[in-house]
């Protein structure tokens, strides 16, 4: 099948790259003359693993090609799918500008049949404004062409977005269209070979479906942290209650881990963006409000605990700071917890040596210069005249480090962990100062 993507963002580029490994011809198109010449040179401008080893594969083989011709991209695909950038606005909705003119640039250009799919991120309603939108450019061209609309959202985790799209748990298609259901089965089908889990629903429910899913993970994690606070006071060990409730198959496992807050493009910007359109409808969401700000209190938990622990005036100590990212396997800064630990550390005076593996380029472009504020090439190297450390994203790295030379550089050692990676009881049998999230720690001495 021919396809067209147009962005080549996080969801367009996976989305491409996954579609031409299956065989499909696929053509991403961007307006971002820079980005396109870095793709067709072989640079990825994002960190996902198993994804560059796929644009290289396949675009070798002549499967996957980078434009910014917007006449040649929908003159190639059957199928264009809309993955362009739905940015919060000052008010929390999604901007669907970016969509809308994806949509009209599909209509100046097409001549024959186009199934048109949005896989952004948007508020229910959008396909209504996608088609308003086509309609009237074909109006202004003086033509009739024929076009079919389709929601298909996607449900990539960062991280394991290209293994998420292999290999997914459930792909979302809403459409009014059989013909279109179809169309899209049949493009999904290689992925799902050992199960049909293709659900195909009305647009608007499909559009619903993805803010929905994000609201309930936001809310699960929101949840499990207003209730570590609770337990730290309580003296109960959240780990242990978090095992307990998981083992009922009807809460199950998943998004249960208390740490530091959640962050990164899909939960803030869709739990804001679901608040905003419930608002616009006369509903308050009131749960979801909590979650917001439940999550916005816990971005500062990290930051009171050191301030408990050293005092409220952290000028001439050193934080050791470990973890940039929003999560692990990713390079995406946005809304990062780390982000409000150290802005709350360096107004207080303190300095901060941060790192993190991988997410280093994209956090001083996030950060920016700022006095107090250095990184070290490792994790180790971090350390080095630290009064403590601040542990904020769960890099598998950080799991087993070397506690004989953590304990040389910081004397006495002290942990802040935002994430829980390690046992209390075997902090202190290293004689470790650990303060986890919710769990008994060894207390912070005066």
């Amino acid at each position: 099948m021919k396809i067209t993507v147009i962005g080549t963002g996080y969801v367009g580029l996976v989305t491409g790259a996954c579609l031409s490994e299956m065989g499909n011809h696929v053509v991403c198109v961007d307006k971002d003359a820079a980005r396109i010449a870095a793709l067709r040179q072989g640079r990825i401008p994002i960190h996902e693993p198993g994804l560059s080893d796929i644009v290289a594969r396949n675009a070798q083989a002549g499967r996957l090609a980078f434009t910014t011709d917007m006449a040649q991209a929908v003159a190639h695909g059957l199928v264009q799918i809309i993955a362009v950038g739905t940015p919060a606005g000052e008010d929390g909705a999604a901007d669907v500008r970016h969509v809308l003119d994806a949509a009209q640039a599909i209509a100046q250009h097409m001549a024959d049949y186009k199934l048109i799919v949005t896989k952004s991120t948007v508020p229910v309603g959008t396909a209504d404004r996608v088609r308003a939108a086509v309609d009237a450019v074909l109006a202004g061209r003086n033509v009739q062409v024929p076009y079919a609309i389709a929601s298909n959202p996607e449900f990539l985790k960062e991280g394991c977005a290209v293994q998420d799209f292999m290999r997914p748990d459930r792909v979302i298609v809403g459409t009014d269209d059989p013909d279109a259901a179809h169309r899209l089965h049949t493009l999904y089908a290689p992925f799902m070979r050992n199960r049909d889990r293709l659900v195909t629903m009305d647009i608007r429910s499909a559009e619903f479906t993805k803010y929905a899913a994000n609201a309930m993970l936001a809310t699960r994690i929101s949840f499990m942290n207003e209730l570590a606070l609770l337990a730290e006071t309580l003296g109960a060990d959240i780990e242990q209650v978090r095992t307990g409730m998981g083992g009922d198959p009807r809460i199950g496992t998943h998004f249960l881990y208390a740490g530091a807050g959640y962050g990164g493009s899909c939960f803030p910007k869709d739990v804001s963006a679901l608040v905003r359109t419930a608002a616009d409808c006369g509903h308050d969401l009131q749960l979801l409000k909590s979650v917001q700000a439940v999550n916005e209190r816990q971005k500062g938990v990290l930051a009171r605990k050191v301030v408990q622990r050293f005092g409220p005036d952290l000028r001439g100590l050193r934080f050791a700071l470990w973890g940039l990212a929003f999560k692990p396997g990713t390079d995406d800064m946005r809304e990062a917890p780390s982000l409000s630990v150290i802005d709350q550390l360096l107004q207080r005076g303190a300095e901060i040596c941060a790192y993190d593996p991988v997410a280093m380029p994209q956090a001083r472009i996030a950060l920016g210069e700022q006095p107090g504020l250095t990184y070290a090439d490792s994790a180790h190297g971090a350390l080095d005249g630290a009064a403590a450390l601040v542990i904020v994203t769960e890099w598998k790295e950080f799991r087993s480090p070397d506690f004989s030379r953590l304990a040389a550089a910081m004397r006495p050692p002290v942990i802040f962990d935002g994430r829980n990676l390690f046992e209390p009881a075997d902090m202190q049998a290293l004689g470790v100062e650990y303060h986890p999230i919710g769990r008994p720690g060894r207390p912070g001495r005066p």
